[in-house]
This record gives structure tokens, sequence and C-alpha cells, in this order.
């Protein structure tokens, strides 16, 4: 796979043409501007463009198909700037990841192993048992068939009680603290501590970022990409925590179950809204169960043991539905 040492105006249009889209279509993937598409290909190799910029690049370079980067690396690749796989550097040491789909609302979600982590500012050393947490937070889509399911109230700035299609993959927003409760019931789930939430976002060895320790604001979307809105949840492939989490710095504000105090619970992540310095996760933020705003979403978390049943429960009901007669091999 390759990989691009500095983008320019020359490798942005390659990667265009590569995945075949249209100057508008190219822009709407990035969450850019096509004008701004436009101006770096005119620019050729004399732009150099914003980290952020090549962050959201790399990202969408890395989520092409095998096609889209032959083709790319054969029309890049003459530029120079195009690392073959064998340059690239050996990747540091991974957890082992298990990740496994909620049987009930479908989302995938992350196995965090029982044990300490350090916590909180002070980095004081906390037990915390296993747990699953959403890969990525609660989206609109996925709040749409929560609705669907439920008649739940919409959030106030879909139109007509009907999400915008662009932003079906951007994270849920404009929902109170009760709102998010209820989609976590309904998902058989629950809205994480602050502390399992903060686990899952720093790892056990209590890295300031879910990337580790550089302060890297092109990893995340806070205040300092200047997108000014939410952008889809898989979209800082680069800024995934340890455990394959993404999102936990930036995007949305997420609710947690940690009551602050009467009537307040603990936010986590920060947002598109949010100085760079206010999305490190061991950032303390509360607010009223009743606040919502265009900024805070969330999403859930459950006991490994829980997660364990229901998925046992479903290998029966499979095993049951299988050995009916007639349901054998034909």
């Amino acid at each position: 796979m390759a990989t691009v040492e500095r983008w320019s105006g020359l490798e942005v249009r390659a990667l265009r043409e590569a995945s075949r889209m249209s100057t508008e279509e190219f822009a709407a993937r990035l969450g850019v501007s096509d004008r701004m598409v436009s101006k770096w290909e005119a620019r050729k190799d004399t732009i150099r463009l914003r980290q952020v910029n090549q962050a959201a690049l790399d990202t969408l370079l890395s989520q092409s198909a095998p096609d889209i980067h032959e083709r790319f690396a054969s029309l890049a690749r003459p530029l120079g700037t195009v690392l073959p796989a064998q340059q690239l550097p050996p990747p540091g040491p991974q957890l082992q990841q298990r990740q496994v789909r909620h049987p009930r609302d479908g989302k995938m979600m992350s196995l965090v192993e029982a044990g300490t982590f350090l916590c909180g500012k002070e980095n004081k050393p906390v037990w915390l048992p296993s747990f699953y947490i959403d890969v990525f937070p609660v989206t609109n889509n996925d709040y749409a068939r929560f609705m669907a399911a439920t008649g739940h109230q919409p959030p106030q700035h879909w139109h007509r009680g009907k999400c915008p299609e662009a932003v079906l993959d951007h994270p849920v927003v404009f929902v109170t603290w009760h709102d998010a409760t209820a989609y976590a019931e309904w998902a058989d789930k629950e809205l994480p501590t602050a502390q399992l939430w903060e686990k899952a976002a720093r790892g056990a060895h209590g890295d300031t970022y879910p990337w580790g320790n550089q302060p890297t604001p092109a990893k995340c979307n806070s205040r300092e990409s200047r997108i000014g809105s939410t952008t889809p949840v898989s979209r800082y492939h680069s800024g995934v925590s340890p455990y394959g989490v993404y999102d936990l710095c930036g995007n949305a504000w997420e609710w947690c179950s940690t009551r602050s105090e009467p009537g307040r619970y603990e936010l986590k992540a920060g947002a598109w809204t949010s100085p760079f310095p206010r999305v490190v996760p061991a950032v303390f933020n509360d607010a009223s169960a009743e606040m919502l705003d265009d900024d805070t979403g969330f999403r859930c978390a459950t006991p490994a043991t829980a997660i364990d049943a229901l998925l046992g429960e479903q290998d029966e009901a499979d095993l049951s539905y299988g050995s009916r007669p007639g349901m054998g091999r034909r």
C-alpha cells in the first residue's frame, strides 16, 4: 500500500482521478469546498496543504479500495512523493483488538480488557472490569433507526423529522442526556462512565491522547481544523485509540453516565467547537441533563459479561433454528 510523504496539488489530483470522482464528489468526501480542491490542483506542487487537510487525504487514501491504490500509485509515483510499502516505518506495538457487532443496534464495539489504567490529570491508577464500547459515536443514521423503532422525537434540527442524507454518518447532536439514555436502554447498553470512556481513549498506560502523547490537532476535528461542523465518524483514521475506537478527541462532546452533581452529568471528547487543549480525554466537563447543542452527542458501552451473554443467546437461537425439522443441510 502506497503512502504520501507530503501532499501537494499534484498528489491531490492523482488521488481524485484514481478515485474517479468529480471535484465536487471528492471535496465532499474530504469535507472541504470544491473551490479549495480546484485551488490545490491549480497550484500543483507550489502549495503546501495544512496538516488537517493532509490528515484527511491520508485517511481517504488508507480507506480506498485496492484498485484505487494501484491507480494512485501509478499516477503519483513519478512525482517522487509516494513511498512504497517497504519504506514505511514498522508499526509500533499494538493491542490485539477484539471487535463484535452488537446484536441489538448492529454497531461495532471494541473490547477493553480488565485492568488498571492511569486516570485523570493526576494519572491516578484505577482498576476497571472488562467492557465493550462503540467503535464510533452514535450517528444520525443509528439514531433514525432508534426513532423508527420507538417513536422517540427527532433532534430539533432535522427537517420535518428526517436527517439530511449528507450527514447520516456524522454523530447525532442536539440530544439531551435523557435522549442518550433512552437510546442506550433501547439498545440493551448503557452510557459509559467517565472512567470507562477515559480508559477507552487513553489506553492502560495513560497516554495524553488516543494516538499517544504528541499534540497533533490534525488527528481530530477540533476548532483548529476550521471545518466548522461535525465530520463523518470514520474520518480520522490516524486518531484512533489503542482499542481501535474513533472520535475520542473532538467532533462532538459525548454524554457519560457519571453524575457530577444533581441534574448534571459529565461530558468527554471535546468537539468541533472546542480549542485543541479542551479535547484532551482527561479534561473535565459537565452539563445539565436537559442541555442540547449542535456539538453534543454520545456513544454506548456495555459490560463484557452482558454482551457475551447476548451473543451466547443469539448463538443458541441460531442453533435451535437450524435444528428444526427440514432446516438441516440439503
